[in-house]
Formats: structure tokens, sequence, C-alpha cells
């Protein structure tokens, strides 16, 4: 089987393959430990207390979800999640603990009880992905291209069969698992690595895949507004222990440890009211010694956060849709698999609960391997055949016009006006964004429509979905 991407999603998948006896090829367009949950801040949502249940963990994702989760696959997360943290560490990575030696659990915006596990503070992203790059460096039934790109997933009669790269190589395999990250860097304030662009998406999409829930892009509500560090983001974790967002007077304005897409929403109205470009959070009561990384990344910014406030703003920061994938992270197209942020198994619903994504590596990329060694053996005639009839088409440039005009049309608010200028973009993921905006016609969690402002009960738990040669659908799944 080929993996396309090298975060924590690819990096777990493969190596899950590969201790199930299957032989795996890595295509990374990075370095190993390059990737973009290196930079990840948060940890891994799960319940492993005696005060807390999966029950209650499913309960807090359906409630963030604002009605458009889908239950199955929250449920598979938070039954499964405990397991993946086991597997983690046996797999040798060094959970924070207490002084008692349990793991010490973290309390985000959304969770009614202490389950955020962590490896490092917050540099769990740096921990995890550095350890699994390692493992899966010296595991022998494992082949990393560091360095290449796929440019193209060809496919037969809706079946994928490779992999084709960037230097004209083609790859058959029995199964392609795209672990490529998300899209939030196409806006143009963001928490993203530049990088960040849907490029597994479009891969996707071009071998004939559906893409679901598009319109729901989360906003973290507190990216650093400065001159050097400008989108930095400052994990909710230190809001979890204290740090407090304030109004211009001083004034708090908002539960700090709500769902984001609310504290997003009052943040931008304090700006928008004031005029201003921030609102400050106040870190001065939070113990250093907890966020080292968050620390030093401020004062690298020319923030000192023990005894400054720090000017924060929403930005771009994750993608809830994706390529759409059953609770086995498989397509709808045989043979092509997605995990991670570049999924969609309509678990995070319109607002992403904190640290469920780092989960829902493991957890759904655990199973995508499983599932995926079961695929059948590929022809390789088929293969040339599918090259022979397709061609692969580069990876569009991303100008700095199309990010400005999806912030404008398509940020925090947007209505079908704007929405209606970026279906003409020059950039086809932002007119497939574009395209599923307009086809939600309700205000739900991150999406907020202007001239819909009310939810919409008759949308509740559908799915826009997109494929090549159709409108966008509204879907309902199980």
């Amino acid at each position: 089987m080929t993996v396309v991407g090298a975060g924590a999603a690819g990096l777990y998948t493969a190596l899950s393959a590969a201790r199930e006896g299957g032989h795996v090829l890595l295509v990374s367009a990075t370095p190993l430990a390059e990737s973009s949950s290196y930079w990840a801040q948060g940890g891994l949502a799960a319940a492993l207390s005696a005060e807390d249940s999966p029950e209650r963990h499913l309960t807090d994702t359906v409630t963030a979800g604002r009605g458009a989760v889908r239950k199955s696959a929250a449920r598979v997360l938070c039954e499964e999640a405990p397991l993946a943290v086991d597997d983690l560490a046996r797999l040798g990575v060094n959970f924070d603990a207490d002084r008692t030696g349990r793991l010490a659990l973290g309390l985000e915006g959304g969770h009614s009880a202490r389950r955020i596990v962590h490896a490092g503070g917050a540099a769990t992203g740096r921990r995890i992905v550095g350890r699994l790059s390692a493992l899966v460096s010296a595991h022998p039934r494992i082949e990393v291209l560091e360095s290449r790109r796929v440019i193209s997933v060809p496919a037969v009669d809706r079946r994928a069969v490779g992999a084709r790269l960037d230097d004209g190589t083609t790859i058959a395999s029995r199964a392609v698992v795209l672990a490529t990250g998300g899209a939030a860097a196409l806006w143009a304030r963001t928490t993203n690595p530049p990088g960040a662009t849907g490029g597994g998406l479009l891969l996707a999409y071009r071998a004939g895949a559906a893409l679901a829930d598009l319109e729901f892009l989360q906003f973290h509500p507190t990216a650093v507004v400065a001159p050097v560090g400008d989108g930095l983001l400052v994990t909710e974790a230190v809001r979890g222990e204290g740090a407090r967002l304030l109004d211009s007077s001083g004034r708090r304005f908002v539960d700090e440890l709500a769902p984001r897409d609310e504290v997003a929403r009052a943040v931008h109205r304090q700006m928008t009211l004031t005029g201003s470009a921030s609102v400050d959070l106040d870190m001065r009561g939070v113990d250093p010694a907890l966020f080292p990384t968050v620390f030093s990344a401020l004062r690298g910014a020319g923030i000192d956060p023990e005894r400054e406030l720090v000017p924060v703003a929403p930005a771009a920061h994750y993608m809830m849709g994706g390529v759409a994938t059953d609770l086995n992270g498989c397509s709808t197209i045989a043979g092509l698999y997605a995990v991670g942020e570049c999924s969609c198994t309509g678990l995070h619903g319109a607002n992403r609960l904190a640290s469920n994504s780092l989960s829902e590596c493991f957890v759904f990329g655990s199973r995508a391997a499983r599932a995926a060694l079961a695929e059948p053996e590929v022809d390789t005639s088929l293969l040339a055949e599918s090259v022979s009839l397709q061609r692969p088409e580069p990876a569009p440039p991303l100008a700095p016009a199309s990010r400005e005009a999806l912030w404008r049309r398509a940020g925090l608010e947007r209505d079908r006006r704007g929405l209606e200028q970026l279906v003409a973009d020059p950039h086809p993921l932002v007119r497939l964004i574009a395209a599923a905006a307009i086809t939600r016609t309700e205000t739900r969690g991150a999406h907020q429509r202007r001239d819909f402002p009310d939810t919409d009960p008759d949308l509740a738990e559908i799915h826009v979905t997109i494929a090549t040669g159709s409108d966008p659908a509204l879907a309902s799944w199980a």
C-alpha cells in the first residue's frame, strides 16, 4: 500500500500497516518530522480518568459539532481514543505525568472533563511526530520517499490502482491512503504553514472521489497579531489553565472555555465594535513551566506574556471537511483512503471539539491501515491503462489574491453575494469551498451566513458533498 503524507496520521497509518505484516511506501513532500503535525500544540482527547467516560466525551463532541456530527464516527473516536494513547505509550511516546506518575490531563474549550493528554506540554506534535518518524525510518517493511510528491491517483472503473509521482514514476498499489493534511492556509490569515492548501483533496476529487463539508472551516480565536509571528497559535490549553480574554477596557467578554466557534465569534464581535485589529489575551497568571514552547515563541515575537497582554484575533485553523470517507477511512472510490485532516468522516460536524483531531489521526489511521491491507492486489496492466488515459494536472498555484478573497468572502461571516464571486476564482478548491458554502443556506457552527442567520433544523446531520461532474448534493450519513 502507498501512504501519502508524513504527519501524525500518515506515519501512524504506515506503522500500523507494517506491524500487521504489510509492505508500505510512504511518500512525503518534506523530510520526515517537518510536517504540519510537528507544530501541533494541542494534545490527544481521550476519556482516561475515573471521572470521565467515552459516553461523556461523545456528548461533548456532539454538542460542539452543532448538530452536524456523524454520531457513528464520533462514537468510534471516543471509544477507541484511550486505546490509541496506550499504543503510543507502548511505542515510546512519553506523555506528561503528574507528581504521582499518572497521566497529566488538561482541560480545553468544550470539554466537560480533563481529558487532554500532552507530551512536552505544547510540544506534543513535535514529540509524537519525532518518535513516529524514527520508528518508521527504522522499520524494514516501510520504504520512505522524502521530498517527493504524488501528482495523481490513477483510477480504473472507480478503483484507485496506484500513484503517480512528480518525476513521472507510477506505482501500482492495492490501496492509496491520503494523509496530506488540511487546507486552512488557503485563507489569508491562518495558523497553518504555507503548504496546507488542500492538495490531497484535489488528488481525491480528480480521481473521482467525493468531498464533503468544505463549508466548515474552524477559525481559532487566539492567533497572535504582531509584526513578527503574526498568526502564531496560542493553544487554548492556556485558557484551561487560567488565561483570560479581555476587551479594550480590560473586561472579560466571553467564557474562554466555550467551544471554538463561540469564542471566535465573540472575539470577532469585539473587534467589530471597537474597530480594533485584536483583543487581549492575559496569560500573566499562567505558569510558564506548563507551556515553555508557547512562552518561548511569544518572546521570539517580541511579546513577554509574563508581563504583557498578548494581542490575538481569529485565524483560519482547521478544515472539518475533506475527502468523504466511511468509518474505515475509505473514500467513495474503492482502494482510495483518507485519514487525518484531509478526510471527512463527519466526526467534527460544524465545529471541531478541541484536540479530537490528533486522536482522530491515530484511531482512524489504524482502521484505514487494516482496511487497506484487505484490498485485492492490483493488476499492473490496469495502472498502465489508467496512466495512458489520464493526464495528471499539476497543483495549481495559489495566488495571494485568492487567499485574500477567501478571507473576505468566506471568513468568519459570509453571504451569497460574496460567495458567488468566489465561484469564479482561479483556484479549483476555492471554487469548491464556495459552492459548498452557497449550498448550505443556514448558519451552523463555523459556517455563519449573514443572509441566513438561523439554523435550519432540516439540515441537521446533513452533509454537503461534491464530486467531479456533479452539482453539490445534500447527504445523510449513517
